[in-house]
């Protein structure tokens, strides 16, 4: 094969998937990273697999909810004041976008890349090494308000009008027998049958070994200084470990993408959006089911040895740190809902930027004046899950293979 030599830029999901792809089609694939392989917003994420998930942020009131949590410092989802026009023009093209033609727009587009990628994953983990405590027990919604309850069941119903996404719906008491871990006078939830779980550090680890055994080369600590560019071509990345050189150069940067823009040449509109998680032994009453809490914005993911409850949003910069109060919180968000809310010992406190952009859609297609680079980020909060085809995407870019998805939908070009 000509042309059979492929660096691929970030080391989380989304790369180690580009790597998978990219290495079945026969190149010689190279993965940069600037910290660690599956490291970053892949390696303590809830871990779900989630092609009930459909509907794209740009909900019609994401907006008013954004407004008030600029007054409201521990609301689970919060933008930080800060003077960077980029963060307020990302902020304008999201509004415009939260209209209920636009969400379904994008849900439809979505669907398509969570469905196909479900279907990679199965085959993925049919091979014994590629074990990474997948479980396949779908996912509850559950809700304490009868209120609140009842307005996830006219979503439930736009799901399964407009998406084909019908859920099971138990009341309180089906709920208890059903998941024995949660406590007795919740109002009842909304069971998604196709949807699972992992753990996401163990499949990072897995895959990577497993690509390794097949001659995929892994550099860590590695940042990409700058990119050199010559005549619509990149000719190589400047690093500390010298120039690396390639036929293909695939950008899967996840929340960093943005810092390639001008390298590159073209707008990469991608915000990280703050999450937190924290992981514990297991509880003296585990749940059997992964599940989000959509009242108070948390998710809560049952591991063979360990568990874990995540989630919020940020819109606060790259702000590193890890405020005790923000884990705290998340401990104290499951309280009114499960027996044992916390695991005897805290094992890892996280936080990782998830890559978002304004229109809640991945960016994946070729850098439009550059031949041989492609653009694989914007992910938002469903990465683990839109990893598989990302990835077969990127090599059917690189192979002029027609692609199962709209690509036309996804590509850089729409910023233009």
């Amino acid at each position: 094969m000509a042309n059979n030599t492929a660096i691929v830029v970030g080391a989380g999901h989304i790369g180690i998937a580009c790597a998978h792809y990219l290495q079945k089609d026969g190149y010689d694939v190279t993965v940069v990273d600037r910290s660690t392989v599956g490291g970053a917003c892949s390696h303590a994420n809830c871990g779900f697999l989630v092609p009930s998930h459909v509907l794209p942020l740009t909900a019609p009131e994401a907006v008013w909810t954004g407004m008030k949590s600029v007054f409201q410092p521990k609301a689970a989802f919060r933008v930080k004041p800060q003077l960077r026009a980029e963060l307020y023009r990302w902020m304008f093209e999201f509004a415009r976008r939260c209209t209920k033609r636009q969400m379904l727009k994008a849900g439809n587009v979505l669907q398509d890349i969570l469905d196909a990628s479900m279907l990679e994953y199965r085959q993925l983990f049919s091979d014994p090494a590629m074990n990474c405590e997948w479980h396949d027990n779908g996912m509850l919604f559950v809700f304490r308000n009868d209120n609140d309850l009842q307005e996830f069941g006219r979503t439930d119903a736009m799901l399964a009008d407009e998406f084909g996404l019908a859920a099971r719906y138990m009341d309180g008491e089906e709920l208890v027998e059903f998941e024995p871990a949660l406590l007795k006078g919740l109002a009842g939830a909304y069971y998604y049958e196709g949807d699972s779980h992992l753990r996401p550090d163990r499949l990072n680890a897995v895959w990577s070994e497993q690509l390794g055994i097949n001659g995929v080369s892994f550099v860590e600590q590695c940042s990409v200084d700058a990119v050199e560019t010559l005549e619509g071509h990149v000719t190589g990345l400047l690093t500390p470990q010298g120039k690396m050189t390639a036929d293909h150069y695939v950008f899967a940067a996840g929340a960093w993408s943005s810092e390639f823009a001008d390298s590159l040449g073209c707008r990469i509109p991608v915000e990280p959006g703050k999450g937190y998680s924290v992981t514990m032994t297991r509880p003296e009453i585990m749940p059997t089911h992964p599940m989000l809490i959509p009242e108070k914005h948390i998710g809560v993911t049952p591991f063979e040895n360990g568990y874990r409850i995540a989630s919020m949003m940020e819109f606060a910069g790259f702000d590193d740190s890890i405020p005790r109060a923000r884990i705290q919180q998340l401990k104290d968000s499951a309280v009114p809902y499960l027996k044992t809310p916390e695991g005897p010992i805290e094992q890892d406190t996280w936080f990782g930027w998830r890559p978002m952009t304004w229109d809640s859609l991945p960016i994946i297609g070729r850098v439009p004046r550059l031949s041989n680079a492609l653009l694989a980020t914007g992910h938002n909060m469903l990465g683990l899950s839109l990893a598989p085809m990302t990835g077969k995407a990127i090599a059917d870019l690189i192979a002029e293979r027609a692609s199962d998805l709209p690509l036309d939908a996804l590509s850089p070009t729409r910023f233009l």
